[in-house]
């Protein structure tokens, strides 16, 4: 005798809403009305009226979590700044002459400097942070960058 012939050994994938004989036929094991035996429905993420996890959690976006507080300023931006007539500034530039001019925003704690551009002023600059080639061009035009260590 053959087994093998009588046993099945992939089962065919059952075909819904094929008549009432099938056994899946009529509602097609959808239940009786509503939402849900539409076609075309999905209710995603909901929760039955409870407030939907997606709307629990706090928004995070593209701000970053880690707040910036330095601000950055290339020796061309100072250079600038000092050609304007309208600032008045003198030989001497730190954090808080910047923010009382309101040149920069308020919300900067540090300061750093960076060696882009060129200055031809003799400036003497307090700052937390300055790269190798600010202090060069500064020291070249003749003034200094005081590092604040805290």
């Amino acid at each position: 005798m053959q087994l093998n012939a009588l046993v099945k050994i992939n089962k065919s994938k059952t075909r819904v809403g094929r008549g009432i004989g099938s056994g899946k036929g009529k509602t097609s094991s959808r239940g009786h009305k509503g939402q849900k035996s539409r076609s075309g429905v999905a209710i995603k993420s909901f929760e039955g009226g409870q407030m939907p996890l997606y709307r629990r959690l706090p928004k995070r976006g593209f701000k970053p979590l880690k707040n910036n507080s330095t601000a950055i300023l290339n020796l061309s931006k100072i250079q600038t700044m000092i050609e304007k007539k309208e600032n008045k500034l003198e030989n001497n530039l730190d954090l808080k002459i910047l923010k009382s001019k309101r040149l920069i925003n308020k919300k900067y704690m540090k300061l750093k400097i960076l060696g882009s551009g060129e200055i031809k002023n003799k400036l003497e600059i307090k700052a937390n942070f300055a790269s190798k080639q600010a202090l060069e061009k500064v020291e070249k035009a003749g003034g200094k960058i005081n590092i604040i260590k805290k």
